[in-house]
């Protein structure tokens, strides 16, 4: 009886020296940090041309892509954001480059998520073409087809955008952008949107290959541009045609790259086009109350793009 006595009270020393060394080493085991609220998107991307609510930004000519995007995490549900991106483009001035500054916040309501900011679209280098009166100086005159562009065609918009995501395979959402002078024209206008995509499920393809399909719709709504503008008909300023777009394609994804193939399309007439475009590449004669004996735009047209682009974060990369 003493001797198991002894062992029970042996076997009960061990065990709660064990629990014992097992708390000590649980409490001496540092907490973990709490993750970093901030983090920077990292973008760049290689299209076959760069299209802006159906309209080409590079004269149907390849473009290039770079930006980055610092993030910070107020809540678990809300996110503050400021980035930069520039773009190469092809302008009727002459502009060196697309430079955009945009600030915003991200919140989201489970799977409502919501995005409110200011997007400033800068386009440094550019140069004046119309007559001395209007650029100011006494060289000055239209670009070579005819058409006359601002110096300066930098502006900004205001935007609300909504993503719905019914579930892994299914997301659907809208936006709204507005700007009292797009493209320094004079002219007002507000952007409406909205857009579907359907991602295919994890299992069908292979290697983590992603894929899905998408489409957006929109209607920009155009005022009147400045006296800069105006044609024999409209001298105060031409009021622009007011025009639908689309664009509809399919994406594959593979870790942080996206292989982007998609069609576009507006319903912008060539001689419309032309009157809210300047393009410095129209030629021969598309008349219509706006652009009367002015020459045909391509660049409101159909077009079929290629695009390569890569999105990271430094978080991810750690």
């Amino acid at each position: 009886m003493i001797k198991v006595a002894f062992s029970l009270l042996v076997a009960a020393g061990l065990a709660s020296s064990s629990a014992m060394a097992t708390d000590m080493a649980l409490k001496a085991a540092p907490a973990a940090p709490p993750p970093s609220p901030w983090d920077i998107a990292i973008t760049a991307a290689l299209m076959s041309d760069y299209n802006f609510r159906g309209i080409t930004q590079s004269a149907h000519r390849p473009s290039t892509q770079a930006g980055f995007e610092p993030r910070y995490n107020f809540t678990s549900t809300l996110q503050g954001y400021a980035g930069v991106s520039g773009e190469s483009i092809d302008f009727p001035n002459r502009a060196a480059a697309e430079i955009d500054f945009y600030a915003g916040i991200r919140p989201t309501y489970g799977k409502l998520a919501l995005d409110f900011g200011v997007w400033d679209y800068y386009y440094p280098g550019g140069q004046c073409f119309n007559t001395p009166a209007f650029c100011g100086f006494a060289t000055a005159t239209p670009l070579p087809n005819g058409n006359v562009v601002k110096q300066n065609v930098s502006f900004y918009e205001g935007y609300g955008k909504a993503t719905y995501t019914v579930n892994d395979n299914f997301n659907f959402g809208g936006a709204i952008w507005g700007s009292p002078s797009v493209l320094n024209s004079g002219a007002d206008g507000i952007y409406y949107t909205g857009n579907v995509t359907l991602t295919a499920p994890g299992t069908w393809l292979p290697n983590g290959i992603g894929a899905y399909v998408s489409a957006d719709v929109g209607w920009w709504q155009l005022g009147t541009s400045d006296a800069f503008y105006g044609v024999v008909g409209f001298p105060g300023g031409i009021p622009y045609k007011s025009y639908a777009n689309w664009d509809a394609g399919l994406a594959l994804t593979w870790k942080a790259f996206t292989l982007d193939l998609r069609y576009y399309q507006s319903n912008l007439s060539k001689g419309d086009c032309n009157a809210f475009t300047s393009d410095h590449t129209a030629t021969g004669v598309a008349t219509t109350p706006i652009n009367p004996g002015g020459p045909g735009s391509d660049w409101c047209g159909a077009a079929f793009i290629a695009k390569l682009s890569v999105a990271t974060s430094i978080n991810m990369i750690k």
